[in-house]
């Protein structure tokens, strides 16, 4: 019996009880769902940290600092869970070779769910002084070694299980999670603000949604191991070889093909942060916006999001996800020649901001996940495409935030539109070196 199919945890044997009937098969609805149950609770996840990065931890942990120099170490603290992801990859790929997929999902789920729990317990500034930043960045680089290992291969699943004619379609999916994950939190955080006198907010309002991330990681973990410990799924990641392979062979084989998947999606992942996380430290910085009215605006925006990254999948499938993927790096790059500026003409610009960005990121992001999925041999792919997805979102997203509130506090708005210009050439620069990705997915 392969490895997957082997129930190791309390979790996995719930989970295949569910289907010890024996009339389970497979579907590639019950795929998706599970891909966007799974990446909204990533992203969820992921907002409530990026939100608190701006809102919370510059006056809980470094109260010491102006504002503008705390946001910026708040926002190098959020960047590790980036730099810790590739490490987890190479963790979780040794677990998932020695005791299956499910025991590596199980692992990295509730591990980050706890390292997320844990930040709702971070102390002040005032309380243990250094240490409270310290624990911070423990706590977020669980984080990002919990998501190196939550790689469970169903987008790639679902990406190779699509017709011919609807693999845009399909790959647009897992990329829902995205805007779905923002939502839920941007709420929350304006519930919180809005409902909670300031002191209270500080002292532990904030604390609330980390609990709630782990309530829903518990909901994501099951719904997760629901598909992959069944034996027909495990047959299936057999059969499109979407097992794990050591990851320096991996590298040493496919690096050239790394390399290409690493900055093909640089334009949306910069754009990514562009629109989520930065505008929202910009605003809350340098204007006077309230920010339960800026979190309003972008849960109105992430909703454009979603009908974007839906509309991307027909575009991608009628005219390709190459020429779509370089057509709306080309809108980036002109984007950032205005864009930035409207967030400084008031709560009209700031809007358009962000809904032309979402509109754009949509379009975007929801063709940049995995494009090179196909390109690996397929003894590599699993691990290929999780290691590759690392390293996108390292170089693509995880300095953006810090790199671009930086740039636009010294130089103003539009140097921040010169980093994000720099995201789109160099997409632009890898669909164009990658003869193959062309003859791939085009």
């Amino acid at each position: 019996m392969a490895a997957d199919t082997v129930p190791t945890t309390e979790v996995e044997r719930d989970a295949r009880a569910l289907h010890e009937d024996g009339g389970h098969r497979i579907d590639p609805a019950e795929i998706a769902i599970g891909v966007i149950i799974g990446r909204t609770s990533e992203f969820f996840d992921f907002f409530v940290y990026a939100i608190a990065s701006v809102l919370v931890f510059p006056k809980l942990v470094f109260p010491h600092l102006d504002p503008l120099t705390g946001t910026l170490w708040s926002f190098a603290i959020f960047a590790l869970a980036f730099v810790a992801r590739p490490v987890g990859t190479i963790i979780f790929t040794a677990i998932d070779r020695a005791y299956g997929r499910g025991a590596k999902l199980t692992i990295a789920l509730f591990l980050l769910g706890g390292s997320t729990a844990a930040i709702a317990f971070v102390p002040s500034y005032e309380s243990v002084g250094i240490g409270a930043a310290l624990l911070l960045a423990l706590f977020r680089m669980g984080q990002g070694v919990a998501l190196g290992g939550s790689w469970d291969g169903l987008a790639s699943l679902l990406a190779l299980n699509a017709p011919e004619n609807k693999r845009g379609w399909y790959a647009m999916i897992p990329q829902l999670g995205a805007p779905l994950g923002l939502i839920v939190a941007s709420l929350l955080f304006m519930f919180l603000i809005a409902a909670l006198p300031a002191e209270d907010f500080l002292a532990w309002g904030w604390r609330y949604p980390f609990f709630v991330a782990f309530a829903i990681n518990v909901v994501a973990l099951f719904a997760r191991l629901r598909i992959v410990v069944t034996p027909e799924y495990a047959e299936l990641f057999e059969n499109r070889a979407l097992q794990p392979a050591p990851l320096l062979e991996t590298v040493r084989s496919e690096w050239k093909t790394i390399v290409i998947g690493t900055f093909a999606p640089l334009a949306s992942f910069a754009m990514f942060h562009m629109v989520t996380v930065y505008p929202l430290s910009w605003v809350f910085l340098f204007t006077d916006e309230s920010p339960v009215r800026f979190l309003m605006i972008e849960a109105i925006a992430a909703v454009v999001g979603i009908g974007t990254i839906i509309a991307s999948g027909a575009l991608a499938d009628r005219f390709g996800r190459r020429t779509l993927l370089a057509a709306t790096a080309a809108a980036i790059a002109a984007f950032s020649g205005f864009a930035p500026q409207l967030l400084d003409a008031g709560e009209i610009g700031e809007a358009t901001f962000m809904i032309l960005g979402f509109a754009l990121l949509g379009l975007s992001f929801g063709q940049s996940s995995g494009a090179l999925s196909s390109n690996f041999q397929p003894r590599h792919r699993y691990t290929g495409s999780a290691f590759t997805s690392d390293l996108a979102w390292l170089f693509g997203a995880g300095f953006a935030p810090m790199v671009a509130l930086w740039l636009s506090s010294q130089f103003g708005l539009i140097a921040a539109g010169a980093y994000l210009l720099s995201g789109a050439i160099g997409t632009l620069v890898a669909l164009w070196l990658n003869r193959e990705l062309a003859s791939t997915i085009g």
